[in-house]
């Protein structure tokens, strides 16, 4: 089966109403000759002959969004986000190459979605190609509009009981605080990340230092795995999508936060727990 097909690429996205919007996706942009999807930072992306012209993304570092991301003509991205900001949008990182995106689940009518992935891959596509394409064609919209928990885990019941042990180890301890880092729920002590609850690709995680010589130890366990970007660093993620100990948790969480805290705040722990 060729990748660039539906049914061809598997991405785990948090929901089944997710699922429908990518499914939806894929109508609106695998009709166009050549298109073919891969998957790149997680994301399905689709492309011709090399050149992406549009990246579904949900919840992108915490957002909140169904989105599709589009590549466009220069002075396209001001002209909608300026005519539509509430369902038109500068997305990271590729907005400054002039891409623009698209909230799915604002009532936008899927023809002009499907329009405006045409206009995207016209941006992109070689001219023989371009001239044997017709208008975009009806796509069947996805069933229902997405939950807060549809699109974020972290808002199902399951986020919400991980979120509140988290709160009551790590909020215990002197000078931590509750923040947020790219996206994601977190804790510090001082200014110093200690622990970090993520949620992705129908699954949660709690991420803890522990360092690189105790990680290939821990990754014996399948529920543990050493994190992207973080993993070089000594940290390590536990899968939390089912259940997870809470004495396993703190015990992780403990040792990374004596890790980040100052010699100060270590001695007030110890004070604290005599």
């Amino acid at each position: 089966m060729s990748p660039g097909r539906p049914g061809g690429i598997r991405v785990a996205l948090a929901s089944l109403v997710t699922q429908d919007f990518h499914r939806a996706v894929r109508e609106a942009c695998l009709w166009l000759p050549e298109a073919e999807e891969f998957v790149s930072h997680g994301a399905p992306n689709f492309r011709v002959r090399g050149k992406t012209f549009a990246t579904f993304v949900v919840n992108h570092h915490g957002d909140g969004r169904v989105a599709l991301w589009l590549n466009a003509a220069p002075g396209t991205r001001e002209l909608y986000v300026g005519a539509d900001p509430k369902r038109f949008f500068v997305p990271p990182y590729v907005g400054v190459r002039g891409w623009f995106g698209v909230h799915l689940d604002r009532g936008l009518p899927w023809r002009r979605i499907a329009t405006l992935v045409r206009e995207a891959y016209l941006k992109v596509a070689p001219p023989k190609l371009a001239l044997t394409i017709g208008a975009a064609p009806a796509i069947r919209a996805p069933a229902r509009k997405p939950s807060a928990a549809d699109i974020d885990p972290m808002h199902s019941v399951r986020g919400k009981k991980l979120l509140s042990t988290l709160r009551a180890i790590c909020l215990k301890w002197p000078e931590t605080r509750e923040l947020r880092q790219f996206g994601y729920p977190g804790w510090a002590v001082g200014k110093r990340t200690f622990c970090l609850a993520k949620a992705g690709e129908a699954s949660m995680a709690v991420w803890c230092w522990v360092g690189v010589e105790r990680q290939g130890l821990l990754t014996i366990d399948p529920r543990y795995r050493i994190p992207a970007y973080m993993g070089h660093n000594g940290w390590i993620a536990l899968d939390a999508s089912k259940r997870c100990d809470r004495v396993e948790v703190e015990a992780l969480a403990l040792e990374s936060y004596r890790h980040f805290a100052s010699k100060r705040t270590l001695r007030r722990l110890e004070d604290d727990r005599m």
